[in-house]
């Protein structure tokens, strides 16, 4: 559905403006990675990047791609500002988050720059809604510094061979254990709950893994309450990269596929939580 809200002012320059015919698109990207009420957004000529992080341990980067949207246009070589996240989500879904068969709610966004508030323009059945959310000042992010040089090992797996496993293993585990290896069990993931130990194996050649790239045997735990978020992009992503680097960083990537067969990217790092001996093992 083209949108049909009026165009800035005649001389008003938006430092980023963008559009969507199918503003679901965005929030259900959004959705995956709100597990705080704010977030920083990072805009440039090849997207739009959200990061949310929590206790300078986890963060999580949501990337939509311009294609993704009809129109997308950054001024500058890069626009970054916070935003409450929540506030985001409720203006983004104000028509509902399902509509009618053949209906969908949509969106313009627009942008002035540093000090105005982000508007968005929403329309759904000739009706339009216009929102003005308060920009803050943005926050220096964590550098992870996770670059692919770094990475020793990866492995791509099927989203549900993920998703069994988290329905399987035991949550009252105050950690996960991670285990990667070039020799068997290659990857295992392992939890320590009220009901004892409980491991679960995915051999190299498992129907449900696509790459497998171990160089070398690491085991790391991560706490489970900081993994938990990345659940909800797992639920909606078909593939997922498994990678760590030497210090134990963990680096889930998960691709998903929106309604229509567009490819956008959520990631998640962690930290690890500590550092296993092999007397531990």
């Amino acid at each position: 559905m083209p949108f049909s809200a009026p165009p800035p002012a005649s001389g008003e320059r938006y430092a980023l403006s963008a559009s969507l015919d199918n503003a679901r698109h965005l929030s259900s990207l959004l959705r995956a990675v709100h597990f705080q009420d704010h977030a920083t957004c990072f805009a440039t000529a090849s997207g739009l990047r959200v990061t949310v992080e929590d206790a300078k341990c986890i963060q999580a980067n949501a990337f939509i791609q311009a294609e993704i949207f009809q129109e997308f246009s950054v001024q500058e070589e890069s626009v970054m500002f916070r935003i409450s996240l929540s506030v985001l989500l409720d203006c983004l879904t104000i028509f509902g988050t399902s509509s009618l068969p053949g209906t969908s709610t949509a969106l313009r966004m627009c942008y002035r720059g540093y000090g105005y508030p982000l508007m968005l323009f929403l329309e759904e059945g000739g009706v339009v809604t216009v929102c003005k959310i308060n920009t803050q000042e943005p926050e220096e992010l964590l550098d992870f510094d996770f670059c692919s040089t770094k990475v020793v090992n990866k492995i791509i797996l099927q989203s549900e061979g993920l998703r069994e496993a988290f329905a399987e293993l035991d949550m009252t585990s105050e950690v996960l254990q991670i285990t990667m290896s070039p020799d068997k069990p290659y990857f295992r993931l392992s939890t320590f709950g009220n009901a004892g130990s409980a491991h679960l194996d995915y051999p190299r050649d498992s129907d449900l893994m696509e790459a497998f790239h171990c160089n070398q045997t690491q085991t790391n735990r991560y706490k489970i309450s900081l993994l938990k978020p990345s659940t909800k992009a797992l639920a909606l992503s078909c593939k997922v990269s498994i990678r760590t680097d030497a210090q134990g960083f963990l680096s889930l990537q998960y691709m998903i596929r929106n309604e229509d067969g567009q490819i956008c990217f959520v990631e998640y790092y962690c930290c690890p939580d500590e550092n296993i001996t092999e007397a531990e093992l």
